[in-house]
């Protein structure tokens, strides 16, 4: 019936982030006034009394009653029964200060504009944003004297190539990777010919160092791990420096990885072999071998589960080294050991660019397949698997 003050206050908080935009560059305008429902000529008889408690309880929360907050202007009608009655007939808000002190923002208010006013001395370049994301700047008060820090930090070393916990500021080491969205925003304006905008990795986007994933590798010729890595055959190389090598092996075996690690055992007990090596992939993400190019003249053995994922893999890798041979990856190997298979994942992927023909028959066989469709690499006896590998290895 008669607008009241809670329904006053929700209209009025939607006011707040176009307030903090046009304080930006001037003062808010003011008065701003409230638009509510008037009362009818006709509703008057009726609810009389409704009227007049509501109309007394707007009065009493307004700037009247309390020296702060909405002001109401009042409208006297006369009625030949009920004789002359006031109405709500304007409500706004007739100063700033009426506003911040109706919601008890005065303090942080005045926190936006001092944010502002050194913003606009020190990183001019930033006011459009604040303009438009003024809430965003409320959300993270009482940081900006951090994220100013690492502002300056970057406009400094725009390529800093270092880890993000190295940059050497007076803010806590984790204040940057827990702060990374509102960062982002700022540094995106601040030195946009310096950023790679197609990562969405922070690290990446912005010239920081990674942290890497590490790529674990068995040197099984004995010579190699006392030349290269003083006996030590069993490693866990950065990506970035795995790339890098140039060992003097004539092959690698890749042998797949699932997530519980139960494959590590045929990483482990892969025989010593001359000149060469074997690396603990990681499923589809074998992808982080694609740019260690030493690699592209070996012989490249890839050893994985027999089901339609495993096969998947297998092309993956082909198509990063062409010269890569399957092993123990066939349809003679899953027939002996059928009664071991498991039912496994299949999958909408009908070509793959990458496999032999016979290895394509086998994928579509077993992607056909209701069940048993799955020969993990570790159910296959370690005295076959040691065949199978001499043989491959003395082709």
């Amino acid at each position: 019936m008669i607008i009241q003050p809670d329904k006053i206050r929700s209209i009025a908080t939607s006011w707040y982030k176009d307030i903090l935009s046009s304080s930006v560059y001037g003062i808010p305008q003011f008065p701003r006034n409230v638009r509510f429902r008037k009362v009818k000529s006709n509703e008057t008889q009726e609810n009389f009394f409704k009227i007049n408690t509501e109309t007394d309880k707007l009065i009493n929360g307004s700037k009247e009653k309390k020296g702060y907050g909405y002001t109401v202007e009042l409208a006297q009608r006369n009625d030949r029964r009920i004789g002359p009655q006031k109405f709500p007939e304007k409500i706004y808000f007739e100063t700033l200060d009426d506003y911040l002190k109706f919601f008890r923002k005065e303090a942080q208010y005045a926190e936006f504009i001092e944010i502002t006013q050194r913003l606009k001395r020190e990183l001019p370049h930033l006011l459009p944003w604040v303009e438009s994301n003024p809430m965003k700047v409320i959300d993270n008060l009482g940081k900006w004297d951090d994220i100013i820090k690492v502002c300056y930090f970057f406009l400094e070393n725009p390529m800093p190539n270092i880890f993000i916990r190295e940059i050497p500021l007076d803010i806590s080491t984790k204040f940057i990777e827990e702060n990374k969205v509102i960062i982002k925003y700022l540094l995106d304006i601040l030195i946009e010919d310096y950023v790679n905008k197609d990562e969405t990795d922070f690290n990446k986007h912005f010239n920081l160092k990674n942290n890497e994933p590490l790529i674990r590798l068995k040197i099984l010729d004995p010579k190699i791990a006392h030349e290269f890595f003083s006996g030590v055959d069993d490693l866990s190389i950065p990506q970035s420096q795995f790339n890098q090598l140039n060992l003097p092996c004539k092959r690698a075996f890749i042998l797949e990885n699932k997530t519980n690690y139960t494959n590590i055992f045929n990483f482990l007990t892969l025989p010593s072999l001359e000149g060469s090596i074997a690396i603990f992939g990681k499923g589809f993400g074998v992808g982080l071998l694609k740019d260690a190019t030493w690699l592209s003249n070996k012989q490249i053995i890839y050893w994985g589960d027999i089901d339609p994922h495993g096969l998947q893999i297998l092309s993956q890798i082909r198509g990063y080294f062409p010269q890569t041979q399957s092993c123990m990856m066939d349809l003679n190997t899953f027939t002996d050991f059928s009664s071991l298979s498991v039912m496994g994942a299949c999958t909408d992927v009908t070509e793959i660019e990458h496999l032999t023909p016979d290895e394509h028959e086998l994928f579509d066989y077993l992607n056909s397949m209701e069940e048993c469709n799955r020969l993990e690499q570790e159910k296959i006896p370690h005295e076959y698997a040691l065949k199978m590998i001499y043989e491959i290895v003395n082709i």
